[in-house]
């Protein structure tokens, strides 16, 4: 069991985070290795009183980055890590895929629309009496994520491969995934954007679960 944090995480996503800290076996040597660059940099931060700052990264922030910030501030709460916050952004804005939020609404995150449009603004609980989390697609650089000292980490390699610098960022790691729009439309598509917040948490989980 993790140590007693200030946040319970909500009933709803509890199965899940213990199933997924179930499967650590299932993530590949390499893809612990690179990890442990996200492990080290928070338990740095962590160590050094600072707030540890991680800005998720892909192309349209509309899938893998979204759903890493969230798993990622998720493992902050169940693991009891004060001073994390966590961030995405993309090279361009679009939307938070529909698709991605309803596979994260079958994970167990509470996500409720707070403003519709063409990019809309949704509010994510994770974790009761912590606030929730405004989530919309947006630059990397937008004003609400943070200019100095954090870590960029590349969710796509698209992203990674064409902004070989953001400016600001302390750290950059490349934790890219396969893009589960590849199967929208098709009679695989909701298993395999279940199939990506799983891999995705999985391994966001072990990392912070490494912290301490």
């Amino acid at each position: 069991m993790p140590p007693a944090t200030r946040y319970s995480i909500l009933p709803s996503l509890l199965p899940t985070i213990e199933r997924l800290t179930n499967e650590f076996n299932q993530i590949a040597p390499e893809r612990k290795q690179i990890l442990r660059e996200l492990t080290d940099f928070v338990r740095q931060k962590i160590n050094a009183g600072d707030v540890a700052r991680l800005n998720f990264i892909c192309t349209h922030n509309s899938r893998r980055s979204h759903i890493s910030q969230l798993w990622a501030q998720a493992a902050a709460y169940y693991y009891g890590l004060q001073n994390v916050q966590c961030f995405s952004g993309g090279t361009e804005a679009t939307a938070f895929n529909p698709r991605a939020v309803t596979a994260m609404q079958k994970a167990g995150f509470d996500i409720q629309t707070f403003k519709g449009g063409d990019n809309p603004v949704y509010h994510v609980t994770v974790a009761a009496g912590a606030p929730p989390l405004p989530v919309f697609s947006k630059r990397y650089d937008d004003i609400v994520n943070p200019k100095t000292d954090f870590a960029a980490i590349m969710t796509c390699s698209h992203a990674d491969e064409n902004c070989p610098l953001i400016p600001g960022a302390s750290k950059r790691i490349a934790l890219t995934y396969n893009d589960p729009k590849d199967f929208d439309g098709t009679p695989l598509e909701a298993a395999k954007y279940s199939e990506r917040v799983d891999e995705i948490g999985r391994e966001i989980l072990f990392a912070f679960s490494q912290v301490k």
